[in-house]
């Protein structure tokens, strides 16, 4: 990465996090099953949402906290797409494909928490 990042926007991570959020929604946007709906979209939004807070907090300790978070919320979007084509809401290759997209943010997310903690605690 030889780009200097100065800017949330200029993360990967953040714009892989809201690529994944947008094929949620799209993906969910004629469901009926309202509680599981609300839930993925929720969780979905919470990743991207949550690198950009983090980001914008101006701190290291913060941003890698916030950065937790969003790992977090992406394991429980994981957890939703399991059920989600379990249930039938979904398909279960496009499920998998989401699942797949959330692991490697999920990743991407350990790679920069373990970078912050190394370089700039």
């Amino acid at each position: 990465m030889n780009e200097q990042v100065k800017s949330f926007e200029d993360l990967l991570v953040w714009k892989e996090g809201v690529r994944l959020c947008i094929d949620v929604y799209c993906l969910l946007k004629g469901s009926r099953d309202f509680g599981l709906k609300d839930q993925m979209q929720r969780s979905s939004v919470s990743v991207p949402s949550n690198i950009a807070e983090g980001f914008e907090r101006n701190t290291n300790k913060e941003f890698i906290r916030f950065l937790y978070i969003a790992k977090g919320s992406c394991a429980e979007l994981r957890t939703q797409l399991y059920i989600a084509i379990k249930v039938g809401e979904i398909d279960e290759q496009t499920g998998k494909k989401l699942i797949e997209t959330a692991k490697s943010i999920s990743s991407m997310l350990h790679g920069l928490i373990k970078t912050r903690i190394e370089k700039f605690s």
